[in-house]
């Protein structure tokens, strides 16, 4: 981490609340008064988004967007700050993603929105269509079919698989893309070709 000069430092603590700071005095507040804050704001994180995948770039979002405010008007607080930043970007993220968490809503009638109930001619293709998949997967080698089912049915890791059916991850790789294609040239109509690879 890049050492930060006693005249930054200086400089930060005599800037008064509520006005710009340079880049390296920006730096030095950011140092002494967000980083601590790191565990509280990755629990709230974890606790206010699903996806756990998305936490390290939601952190790396905030953090983004804190400093970048404090290189124009030092917050009075950083605390209060920092969490309304994260709350506030939470929020954004739903709205771009066009998701209602189902918790925020209790009764789909509050949504406003008409359920699009398929006809009978939609049904029958699904119906059809869902057939034909079930079908396909069936005729999967069974190494394949168990690694496709985990991963795309189940929703499991490639880590979780590996351990369930103990193997190592690239081999699960290997079964997943084998698979997917086979599954792909099955429901194309083709057969199968094993020696396929991306």
């Amino acid at each position: 981490m890049a050492e930060i000069s006693e005249t930054s430092r200086e400089s930060a603590r005599v800037l008064p609340a509520g006005k710009a700071m340079s880049a390296p005095a920006t730096m030095d507040w950011f140092l002494r008064e967000v980083l601590p804050l790191e565990a509280m704001l990755l629990q709230f994180l974890r606790h206010n988004w699903r996806d756990s995948a998305d936490i390290e770039d939601l952190l790396h979002d905030v953090y983004l967007r804190v400093y970048e405010a404090a290189l124009k008007q030092v917050p009075d607080r950083a605390k209060p700050f920092v969490f309304t930043t994260a709350r506030n970007l939470l929020i954004s993220r739903v709205r771009t993603r066009h998701v209602v968490p189902i918790e925020a809503v209790a009764d789909l009638d509050a949504l406003g929105v008409a359920i699009d109930t398929p006809g009978p001619d939609r049904s029958a293709i699904a119906r059809d269509e869902l057939r034909r998949l079930r079908d396909a997967i069936d005729r999967l080698p069974p190494h394949c079919r168990a690694v496709v089912i985990m991963r795309r049915i189940d929703d499991l890791s490639r880590g979780e698989i590996a351990t369930r059916l103990s193997l190592t991850e690239g081999t699960v790789s290997v079964y997943l893309t084998e698979g997917m294609y086979a599954l792909a040239d099955l429901l194309n109509g083709e057969l199968p070709d094993p020696r396929r690879h991306p």
